[in-house]
């Protein structure tokens, strides 16, 4: 018996060593060293296999490593969607303003109603059916996204937006133009911010 639970602790940890079985993150690594140590320590001092109380401490140090693990995958889960975020508004932002620039250049016509004369897009969806240029007899459309990346955190692609004449934080959009977009999440970041305000 003590054989076969070393064996198959030691496969469980060249498993996750080598790579076959990747765990959450690298706490749950330490907690499968820790453990394998933990059962040769008890394997070499006992020659009549594990007693209960034995058992019972080696499960509870187990399940406290365990539980200490599970904050830290949620932490990393939270950074990692913090990570998309910002690049999601960085795409947005960074097509709106090449479309600003087309416009300014005369390369596009600035496809807005009620006479908007800012140069921003009347809305996000134009920035991936695209616009004609104004080249003549060209007729070949400029395009400023592939697709209208999704907030990470809400799943959709329901993106706050701010006109030019609306403030800096405003929560409703005032139409006309896209001046600004940011995320309708409400929660907090790990740094204290709120992803309303990125």
């Amino acid at each position: 018996m003590k054989k076969n639970i070393l064996s198959s602790s030691i496969i469980f940890y060249k498993s996750i060593s080598f790579g076959w079985i990747k765990p959450f993150n690298f706490t749950c690594w330490h907690i499968c060293s820790f453990s394998l140590m933990f059962m040769r320590f008890f394997l070499r001092g006992s020659a009549g296999g594990f007693s209960f109380i034995e058992l019972l401490i080696a499960s509870a140090l187990i399940l406290v490593l365990a539980s200490a693990a599970v904050p830290l995958t949620q932490v990393t889960i939270q950074r990692q969607k913090e990570i998309e975020l910002k690049r999601s508004l960085r795409i947005l932002r960074s097509a709106i303003d090449s479309y600003k620039d087309a416009v300014d250049l005369g390369e596009i016509d600035n496809d807005v109603e009620d006479g908007d004369e800012t140069g921003y897009p009347p809305d996000l969806e134009i920035l991936v059916t695209g616009v004609e240029t104004l080249s003549e007899g060209s007729g070949a459309r400029r395009k400023f996204l592939r697709r209208i990346p999704v907030d990470p955190f809400t799943g959709d692609w329901n993106w706050g937006l701010r006109s030019y004449e609306d403030s800096a934080t405003a929560s409703r959009w005032g139409g006309g133009n896209v001046y600004d977009v940011y995320s309708t999440n409400r929660g907090r970041a790990l740094n204290g911010t709120r992803y309303r305000d990125w």
